[in-house]
C-alpha cells in the first residue's frame, strides 16, 4: 500500500510541477509581450493629433 502511495504522489508531484512551469513561462512570455505593446503605443502616441 505505501508503494503505491509513494509512486502516485511522485506522479502528481511532477506533473504539479509541469504544470507550474509551463505556466510561469506562459505569464513571462505574457508579460513581455503586454510591455513591448505598451512601449509601442506610448512611442505612436505624439503622432496622433485628437
Amino acid at each position: 500500500m505505501n508503494e503505491k502511495l509513494y509512486k502516485s504522489l511522485s506522479r502528481i508531484g511532477g506533473s504539479t510541477l509541469a504544470v507550474g512551469i509551463v505556466v510561469l513561462v506562459t505569464g513571462v512570455a505574457a508579460g513581455t509581450i503586454l510591455i513591448v505593446n505598451g512601449a509601442k503605443l506610448i512611442k505612436k502616441k505624439y503622432e496622433i493629433m485628437i
